[in-house]
């Protein structure tokens, strides 16, 4: 498991919501989102804010279909939160992922919108493999919303992370 060190506190790692169809011609990272995505990522939106889920900072890809998604989330939270859209986010690895997390030295909370298979890896790298797998076993859904917290781990310095919750439409 990767060990990032606090703050922050809690980690958001949300999946950008269902993407529209490839066009002949068009470039992947313009991909809007379809109706279903819209919708998607409005229930999240409104089941995270039920739930009080409302991280200080979002970072979020550049690409439509995630700055879309994370528009959702800001319908939801307090308009002093902070959103932040990084290039890095498109291409980047799980390294990308995890060290945009690792560097959030100032907030207690911080969300990340971003791609599978990184989204997925990521998660994977803070919980392990096997608890990722018993979690989801089908894979880190369209718009789904991993919540985790940090879990002190007696064996090692700094923290590791649970899965407190997982948020689908």
């Amino acid at each position: 498991m990767t060990i990032i060190l606090p703050p922050p506190f809690r980690i958001y790692l949300l999946r950008h919501a269902e993407a529209a169809a490839a066009q002949s011609g068009g470039r992947d990272f313009d991909r809007p989102l379809n109706d279903n995505g819209f919708a998607e990522a409005e229930i999240v939106a409104d089941k995270a804010a039920d739930k009080g889920y409302r991280p200080e900072l979002v970072i979020s890809s550049t690409a439509a279909r995630c700055r879309q998604t994370a528009e959702a989330i800001r319908r939801t939270v307090d308009p002093s939160v902070e959103f932040l859209y990084v290039d890095e986010l498109y291409n980047g690895t799980r390294e990308t992922y995890l060290a945009l997390l690792a560097a959030q030295t100032t907030v207690k909370s911080v969300m990340l919108v971003g791609h599978n298979p990184n989204i997925l890896q990521a998660l994977e790298a803070l919980i392990g493999r096997n608890k990722l797998a018993k979690a989801l076993p089908k894979g880190f859904p369209t718009a789904g919303l991993a919540v985790l917290d940090p879990l002190k781990d007696p064996g090692e310095k700094g923290r590791s992370w649970v899965l407190a919750d997982f948020i689908t439409d």
